[in-house]
C-alpha cells in the first residue's frame, strides 16, 4: 500500500500562498550557508549507498572555493567547467564554483572533441573540473584549440584538504551570473542561457511552493547533472532542507524500484520517460512505495489516469525551458486535470500570451493555436555571446518560447506543438507532437518521433519513426494497423504517409528524441520503410 504521511503531519516549507513572494534567501550560497547552520546534521544529497548532510557539503564546498581561488585563480566571473557523470562531485564543485564567485559551466558527458571544443572556447572556460575517463580528452582539445591557460582538474583528488571550512569572503548577490547553461538546441551547437542566482533560488522556491514539499520529504532524480533538471532539483532540496537521491542514470526497467528502496515521496520525468515507465510489466509492487506527487513535463493523455492509479500518487503537468525555468502548473488538487492534456496556469511571478505568430502584437482567441509568450520571474538575462539570438526571443522583456499552444476554456495551456517541428503539407501545417500523442496512445507502442520528408507535389510529407513493445512484429500489417488506429483521433492530412520501425532513439540529455541525429542515422543506415500512399488531397 502507498503510505502517505498525512496532512496533520506535514508542514510545508514554502506555503502556497507564498508562492509570488520574494525567496528569503537570495543567492544558493546563502542558501546552503542557511541550511547548515539550521539543518546541518540532516541528509542533503544521497549517491548509492553514500550520503552527505547540508553541514557536510558545505565545508567540502568551502574548502574547495579557497582551492579555485587560491590555486587555480579563480576570481569573479570566471568560468568553471564540470564535465562529471552523476556523481557528488558535480554538486560539489557546482555550489564550490559559485563559493569562488566563478561561473559553472556544466558540460555533457556525451559530447566529443568538436562540442567540448566548443563549449570551452565559447564559454572562456578558466578551469576544467572532470574525471580520469575524460581528462585526456579534455586535455587534448585544450592544447589542440590553443585555448590558453586552462587548468584541468580531476576530481578523484581535487585538492581541496586542508583549506579553511569558512567560505571565502566573496560578494554574491541575487543578480550575480552563477550558470552558464547551454541548451541541447535542436541544429548547430548550442546557445548558453545566463542564469543568475536568484534564477535558481526562485526556482526553487516557487517549486517548493506548488508542491508543498517539507522535511519529511525525499526526493530523486536520474537525469544528468549537466542537464537543469537535477540542479533545480538541488535548489528545491535547499529550499525544503529535504534530501536528493541521485540516481547514475534513468533506466526505465529500475527506476521506480529505486523511487521505492530510497523511500522516494516526490520525482520529476519528461520527454518519454512517463510513457517508457508505463510500458515496464506491472508488478504487485507497483503502489508499495512511499510517493506523494510527481511533477512531469509530457504526461501522456491518455496515460494520465492510468500513471496515477498504477503508482498511486497524483501526477500533475509543469511548463518551462531553460531559458525561463517554471511558467505554468496544474495544482495538485486540481482532479479536472487528469487527462486534459492542460499544461496548467502560469505560476505567480508569471504573466502569459498566447500570440498571433505572425504579428505578435496580436493576442488569438482563446481556442485558437498561437505562440506562448511568457514574462516574470525567474527568467534568463539572455544567451551568452548572443546579443541577436537574445533579441530574437525576448522583445520587451517577454520571452518568445517557439511552442503553439492554444488557451482552453478554463483558462488553461494546452500544447499543440512546435512552431518549427511542423510538417507543411501542402496548404496544411501539421504538429508533430499531436501525430507522436495519437501513435504513443497506442499500447503497442513504446515511443514515436514525426518528421517531415520532401514531397515533390506537396512540399513536405508525414514520416513517423516508431519504436515497438517487445514482441510486436516490425511488420506493414502492423504499421497499418498503428496508422488506422492514430486515423481515428487525427484529420486525415495528418496521418503519416510513410512509417519505418526503429530498435530505439537517439536522445538529447534531457530524454528527448534527437530528430537531427534521427533523421542523420536513417539517412546513413536506412531501414524498411512502409508507403502508405494515398491520393493527392
Amino acid at each position: 500500500m502507498n503510505t502517505q504521511l498525512t496532512d496533520l503531519a506535514r508542514r510545508p516549507a514554502v506555503p502556497a500562498d507564498l508562492a509570488g513572494d520574494e525567496p528569503t534567501v537570495p543567492t544558493l550560497t546563502g542558501l546552503l550557508a542557511e541550511r547548515a547552520r539550521d539543518a546541518g546534521d540532516r541528509e542533503f544529497l544521497r549517491f548509492g549507498e553514500c550520503s552527505w548532510s547540508f553541514a557536510e557539503i558545505d565545508e567540502w564546498t568551502s574548502r574547495l572555493a579557497h582551492r579555485m581561488r587560491e590555486l587555480d585563480g579563480v576570481r569573479a566571473g570566471d568560468r568553471v567547467a564540470i564535465m562529471l557523470t552523476n556523481v557528488v562531485h558535480w554538486p560539489v564543485v557546482w555550489l564550490a564554483t559559485l563559493k569562488a564567485g566563478g561561473v559553472a559551466v556544466p558540460v555533457n558527458c556525451g559530447y566529443q572533441r568538436a562540442d567540448l571544443a566548443f563549449v570551452l572556447s565559447d564559454s572562456g572556460a578558466r578551469v576544467v573540473f572532470t574525471d580520469a575517463e575524460r581528462a585526456d580528452l579534455v586535455a587534448d582539445v585544450v592544447a589542440g584549440e590553443e585555448l590558453g591557460e586552462v587548468r584541468v582538474v580531476d576530481v578523484a583528488d581535487d585538492g581541496s584538504e586542508g583549506f579553511p571550512v569558512t567560505p571565502p569572503a566573496v560578494d554574491v548577490a541575487a543578480d550575480t551570473l552563477a550558470n552558464l547553461q547551454y541548451t541541447s538546441g535542436t541544429t548547430g551547437f548550442p546557445k548558453a542561457c545566463m542564469l543568475t542566482h536568484g534564477y535558481w533560488v526562485r526556482l526553487g522556491w516557487i517549486c517548493a511552493a506548488t508542491t508543498g514539499l517539507g522535511l519529511d520529504d525525499v526526493l530523486l532524480t536520474s537525469q544528468p547533472f549537466s542537464y537543469m533538471d537535477p540542479q533545480w532539483n538541488t535548489a528545491l532540496a535547499l529550499t525544503v532542507a529535504a534530501p536528493l537521491v541521485v540516481l547514475p542514470r534513468f533506466s526505465a526497467s529500475t527506476f521506480m524500484a529505486d523511487v521505492r528502496d530510497h523511500r522516494a515521496t516526490f520525482f520529476y520525468v519528461l520527454g518519454s520517460m512517463p510513457t517508457l515507465l508505463f510500458k515496464q510489466p506491472a508488478s504487485p509492487e507497483d503502489r508499495d512505495n512511499d510517493l506523494r506527487m510527481v511533477l512531469c513535463s509530457g504526461i501522456p493523455v491518455a496515460l494520465h489516469a492510468q500513471l496515477q492509479e498504477r503508482w498511486g500518487a497524483p501526477w500533475r503537468e509543469v511548463y518551462g525551458m531553460t531559458e525561463s525555468g517554471i511558467d505554468l502548473f496544474s495544482p495538485f488538487d486540481d482532479a479536472d486535470a487528469v487527462g486534459s492534456g492542460s499544461l496548467g496556469h502560469p505560476v505567480p511571478t508569471k504573466q502569459v500570451r498566447v500570440a498571433d505568430p505572425a504579428d505578435p502584437q496580436v493576442e488569438v482567441p482563446d481556442g485558437e493555436a498561437g505562440e506562448l509568450v511568457v514574462a516574470g520571474v525567474p527568467m534568463m538575462s539572455g544567451y551568452w555571446n548572443r546579443p541577436d539570438a537574445t533579441a530574437g526571443v525576448l522583445r520587451d522583456g517577454r520571452l518568445h518560447t517557439g511552442d503553439l499552444v492554444v488557451r482552453r476554456p478554463d483558462g488553461g495551456i494546452q500544447l499543440v506543438g512546435r512552431i518549427k517541428d511542423m510538417v507543411r503539407r501542402g496548404g496544411e501545417n501539421v504538429a508533430c507532437a499531436e501525430v507522436e500523442a495519437a501513435l504513443e496512445r497506442d499500447d503497442r507502442v513504446v515511443a514515436a518521433a514525426v518528421v517531415a520528408v520532401p514531397d515533390d507535389l506537396l512540399g513536405e510529407e508525414v514520416k513517423a519513426f516508431v519504436q515497438l513493445r517487445d514482441g510486436v512484429p516490425a511488420s506493414r500489417d502492423t504499421a497499418q494497423q498503428l496508422l488506422e488506429r492514430a486515423g481515428a483521433q487525427l484529420a486525415r492530412f495528418k496521418v503519416p504517409r510513410y512509417v519505418e520501425f526503429v530498435a530505439d532513439f537517439p536522445r538529447t540529455a534531457s530524454e528527448r528524441v534527437s530528430k537531427p541525429a534521427l533523421k542523420t542515422r536513417a539517412s546513413e543506415q536506412p531501414g524498411a520503410t512502409y508507403d502508405f500512399a494515398r491520393p493527392r488531397s
